[in-house]
């Protein structure tokens, strides 16, 4: 007996469906999901959040454009539960109650604006199904998101031990810091010492430096690994689980960081949505190495998507 069920991950930058199958609850926690669709779009819902405080009308209806069509298909594949998740921008938001009432006209259920603790949860569950054998426990799960970035820590067996949200998003830190094109060395320094503090903070706060392996999550880490495997076109196969040290993340930041916008367009792997805000997600990875003393990260195709799948179960 299998679940038919629809997960939604609207973030700060992209808004993302998993229509899937879940195994019987008695198939124990190794048994995978079977994936029936898995799309992403870049609606950019946080657009000039950190400086306003409220979603422009633009984002939300670029956000309703996309989930009009995912209703469409959520509903051509019959998932028999649906969940939505809303993170960082519309926890930010002065008008969230706009966007929460376009959602139930379009999709049909209420958005859940998830807290950052639970947000870090469920990138976990998803993160951490799968991982190879090999992969040393404590785990330290981080979630590059748009606006936030989520530290978990945890093992397999025992689940999430600690967790905690930072406000330095790849979006907003492009937004507050990374104005020219490509930002200048002072901008770049300025954003690198706005990471450091908030990942020092998670890291005494989960406590991170104590984990043996870092799992990294969602678009700019998964971004950073396609380059750093040097792929001429995007493979979530080879992404998914590979290993890249240290030294060549720090190569491919430097490297997008001082590109123009239009030379990263260029690079094969690059999403569209994603060039302009990809060197602050890949800066918040290499810092996030540097703090925590991590000598490569995991990569995982798998994260709080699939986790809030899984909540379904």
């Amino acid at each position: 007996m299998t679940t038919r069920v629809a997960a939604i991950d609207c973030g700060t930058n992209s808004i993302r469906l998993l229509v899937a199958d879940l195994p019987d609850a008695d198939a124990g926690p190794e048994a995978p999901l079977t994936d029936l669709s898995r799309r992403m779009e870049i609606v950019r819902l946080g657009q000039g959040v950190d400086r306003t405080g409220r979603l422009a009308p633009e984002a939300i209806e670029r956000t309703r454009v996309a989930l009009a069509d995912y209703a469409e298909e959520i509903g051509k594949l019959g998932a028999e539960r649906v969940r939505m998740c809303a993170t960082s921008a519309s926890r930010d938001a002065s008008n969230a109650g706009d966007f929460r009432a376009m959602v139930e006209q379009t999709l049909g259920v209420a958005p859940e604006v998830v807290t950052g603790d639970e947000e870090a949860r469920l990138s976990f569950t998803g993160a951490v199904r799968g991982l190879p054998a090999d992969a040393r426990e404590p785990y330290l799960v981080v979630d590059i998101g748009g606006g936030s970035t989520e530290f978990v820590v945890g093992t397999r067996s025992g689940g999430v031990q600690a967790a905690i949200s930072m406000d330095i998003g790849c979006v907003r830190m492009t937004e507050r810091h990374l104005h020219g094109d490509p930002p200048g060395l002072d901008e770049i320094a300025a954003a690198q010492a706005d990471i450091a503090v908030a990942v020092d903070r998670a890291l005494e706060a989960v406590p991170g430096r104590e984990a043996a392996t870092l799992v990294g999550l969602a678009g700019s880490v998964t971004t950073v690994v396609a380059i750093a495997q040097d792929l001429r076109e995007y493979d979530p196969e080879r992404i998914h689980h590979a290993r890249v040290p240290y030294d060549r993340v720090a190569d491919v930041t430097a490297d997008l960081l001082a590109k123009t916008r239009e030379q990263r367009l260029a690079i094969p792997v690059m999403h569209p949505g994603r060039a302009d805000v990809i060197g602050a997600g890949a800066l918040v990875l290499r810092v996030i190495m540097e703090r925590a003393g991590m000598d490569a990260v995991v990569a995982s195709e798998h994260d709080i998507l699939d986790g809030i799948a899984w909540s379904l179960l």
